[in-house]
């Protein structure tokens, strides 16, 4: 079985670095997960009245109105099949600030229906956004969000962007550090910036035998079926 990303992005997967190939190619067949350990070097915020924006993300594990440098963290990728039978992959980020833990959760799967990879984000799979992916001349991966819509119930909606923001990721390998290095930011048309982070890793690859080795605190409190 490939991957949800090989999927995504086709031929394009393999001009990928070898590195990020491998933690980008496993699925759920695979028996592995990919689990990252290092530190973020910048965490930043908007302007003050971007912080709204922030303290709602909190509730779900979306974003959070914290800042600072040097903050230890790590991020987490499972690979499984979730209750709609879609091949599912975790994206748990956790942040170790002074004085407390931040999350940032999502879960992505391979819509055929749209014919790309959609992220869900948060922790009840509330905001299904369409993630675009392309190789960068590195050999990284950027992932680019688009539309996003909201569910919950027999509720569903578009989102209006003007309350959230558009996410441009670039993950890649740095061969003389021998290490990762991803940077994150959000912005909102209108808002401006309203979340950053930089930071560098390492990935250790670890067995999963079965679902039942993947933490229950991974993995979305509800399932959306919804695209």
């Amino acid at each position: 079985m490939t991957s949800i990303y090989q999927k995504a992005l086709g031929k394009e997967f393999e001009k990928l670095h070898p590195q990020i190939q491998k933690r980008f190619g496993f699925s759920s067949k695979d028996g592995i997960a990919s689990i990252g350990t290092g530190t973020m070097h910048e965490v930043s915020y908007g302007k003050l009245y971007t912080l709204p924006f922030l303290y709602v993300g909190t509730w779900r594990n979306i974003m959070f109105p914290q800042k600072g440098k040097n903050i230890p963290f790590t991020i987490e990728n499972y690979a499984y099949v979730d209750s709609f039978g879609r091949e599912t992959v975790t994206w748990v980020r956790k942040y170790q600030f002074p004085y407390k833990v931040r999350r940032f959760d999502a879960t992505m799967i391979y819509s055929e229906k749209r014919k790309q990879v959609i992220d869900y984000l948060g922790t009840h799979q509330h905001l299904a956004v369409n993630i675009d992916f392309s190789v960068t001349a590195n050999g990284g991966l950027r992932l680019r969000s688009g539309e996003q819509r909201f569910y919950e119930g027999i509720i569903g909606f578009k989102f209006p962007m003007l309350f959230s923001g558009y996410a441009d990721v670039c993950e890649w390998y740095d061969d003389a550090e021998s290490r990762f290095k991803i940077s994150v930011e959000v912005k909102n048309k209108v808002w401006g910036r309203l979340f950053h982070y930089q930071g560098s890793f390492d990935a250790a690859y670890i067995p999963v035998g079965s679902e039942a080795d993947i933490p229950q605190d991974v993995k979305p409190v509800r399932e959306e079926i919804r695209d």
